[in-house]
């Protein structure tokens, strides 16, 4: 008996199916909040714990996530229209079906370009739990 608790212990949890409709809101996009955007935080309606962010972005025109840096790699994913992307001072221009994989460590960001929205996916790991910093000699047991 003991065995079985302990598979039932380690088991997955079930799946989670997630309606974007149920997601969606409008907010200023994320690191400096240049301009509007749609956003579709679907991984936040999956139950914890989890171990990874999956969201959709609709850039509004002349919207951009600013730049910021990473602590973990991270994926943009362009469905609709055009954006300019950097990491560490690198630019590139991104259109429908590309990909730009993002570095740990890198200093990113992403424009909306041209005429139409820049509709995206992002993709990233969830940031471990920290453990708050030892302060005090009674914390860190020093004599």
């Amino acid at each position: 008996m003991s065995g079985l608790l302990a598979l039932l212990l380690l088991a997955a949890p079930p799946m989670a199916v997630i309606d974007e409709a149920d997601t969606v809101r409008r907010e200023p996009p994320p690191h400096g909040a240049i301009g509007m955007s749609t956003a579709w935080r679907i991984s936040d309606h999956a139950r914890q714990p989890r171990r990874m962010e999956f969201r959709r972005r609709t850039l509004d025109i002349g919207s951009a996530i600013g730049e910021h840096a990473i602590a973990h790699d991270e994926v943009y994913y362009v469905l609709d229209g055009e954006g300019e992307v950097v990491s560490d001072g690198q630019r590139a221009t991104l259109k429908p079906g590309m990909t730009a994989y993002l570095y740990d460590g890198a200093v990113v960001g992403i424009w909306q370009k041209g005429d139409k929205p820049l509709a995206l996916i992002i993709a990233y790991p969830v940031a471990e739990p920290r453990e708050a910093p030892i302060s005090s000699p009674a914390e860190r047991k020093e004599p």
